[in-house]
């Protein structure tokens, strides 16, 4: 509704922005007058940034995958309460999705439907997925554990460590550097003391 009419508005501004510059080319005196936030939304709009939507109900993600359409920019979805209800039309959009899973009662109203099934159903669907724990709403270091309840409810074993390690990175266009052990990437990794979707498993040792 409101929001994304608003959203629009400033996508609109951006590409007149980006269409001044272009047509001034190198005159300094017909092009616009500086506007970081504009500079910062042409970066989008040229495929520089990656735009990151809180999103929960599926109304709002399929409204966030309508603007992806019309203007052509990055997205990874957070949260995506209600993702289970729209996999196959995210997963057409080829939007990835960082998913939550909240296992207390309370949260809010948008949240309502959110289900355990759905990082399952969406990696079933062929969506790109990862997990976080939105420290403090369900503490980080409960991070391994937001996967194993992902897992319990229809998310494949490797899918579900993959969600921890490298489909983060790879939102993050960060997967040439870190996510998976490999030559050439950062050494950074955790030593568990045993499974890693066990409520018993500790951290032994972090390195960087």
């Amino acid at each position: 509704g409101k929001s994304a009419a608003l959203v629009r508005e400033k996508f609109i501004k951006a590409q007149e922005y980006m269409k001044k510059i272009a047509e001034a080319g190198d005159d300094p005196e017909k092009k616009p007058a500086r506007d970081l936030g504009l500079e910062i939304l042409a970066e989008v709009l040229q495929g520089k940034r990656v735009v990151h939507y809180h999103t929960h109900r599926h109304d709002d993600i399929m409204t966030i995958l309508r603007l992806k359409r019309e203007f052509g920019f990055r997205v990874v979805l957070h949260h995506v309460s209600e993702g289970w209800r729209v996999a196959d039309e995210i997963a057409e959009a080829d939007v990835p999705c960082s998913v939550i899973l909240v296992d207390s009662p309370g949260g809010k109203l948008e949240a309502v439907n959110l289900e355990f099934k759905t990082a399952g159903v969406l990696v079933k669907a062929g969506v790109l997925t990862a997990l976080h724990t939105d420290d403090w709403i369900t503490d980080s270091r409960l991070f391994l554990r937001m996967a194993a309840l992902a897992v319990r409810a229809g998310m494949p074993r490797e899918k579900a460590i993959e969600a921890l390690t490298i489909a983060g990175a790879k939102m993050l266009d960060l997967d040439e550097r870190i996510g998976s052990l490999a030559v050439g990437k950062d050494a950074d990794f955790a030593v568990l003391s045993g499974n890693p979707l066990s409520v018993y498993t500790k951290v032994e040792q972090t390195w960087v």
